[in-house]
């Protein structure tokens, strides 16, 4: 199961990548464009900023698994063992509660978007808002598997070095665990 993990977030990191590349190419392209020809393809710059969109949300899905958000670590990191599980549980609660925010929202107004088309491409904004639905979904997700690791006693220490802000200890605790 782990493994699987492991390979749906190499899938999204190339999937980030992807993104970026082809944001950046599009970008680069109407430029030159632009300054050479006085002119631009409308489809790239749309689907540029529909990218961008993409990148940022699929990204902050990413960003959480790795503990890659912003904390406050000087507070947390004053705490010991025990008052960081006390801060962590309400931090994976508070996320879980704000990302569901996000999904029902997302999912009440997806009908709505669906029937909008994009400016240019006629793409449905759905496709482009709908985002959050993976976005809330998947952050929930991997605040609860950490929530009941959490209240199962299951929770690594390289874990709670990365949620008080201390990765390189979190590297450490890691490395004499191999």
């Amino acid at each position: 199961m782990q493994k699987l993990i492991s390979l749906f977030y190499r899938g999204l990191d190339i999937l980030l990548a992807l993104l970026l590349a082809g944001m950046a190419l599009m970008v680069f392209l109407n430029v030159i464009l632009r300054y050479a020809f006085d002119s631009g393809i409308a489809v790239s710059e749309e689907m540029s900023r529909f990218f961008f969109v993409w990148l940022t949300f699929i990204g902050a899905v990413v960003a959480h698994h790795h503990h890659m958000h912003m904390g406050m670590e000087t507070v947390v990191a004053a705490f010991g063992r025990r008052g960081r599980m006390v801060l962590m549980g309400l931090s994976e609660i508070v996320i879980i509660g704000c990302s569901a925010v996000l999904f029902i929202g997302t999912w009440k107004q997806l009908p709505i978007n669906m029937t909008m088309g994009a400016p240019v491409t006629m793409m449905p904004m759905g496709f482009v808002y709908g985002t959050g639905l993976f976005t809330g979904a998947g952050i929930i997700l991997i605040s609860l598997d950490r929530l009941i690791r959490l209240l199962t006693g299951r929770m690594t220490d390289a874990e709670f070095a990365r949620f008080a802000g201390q990765h390189h200890d979190a590297e450490d605790i890691e490395g004499r665990a191999s």
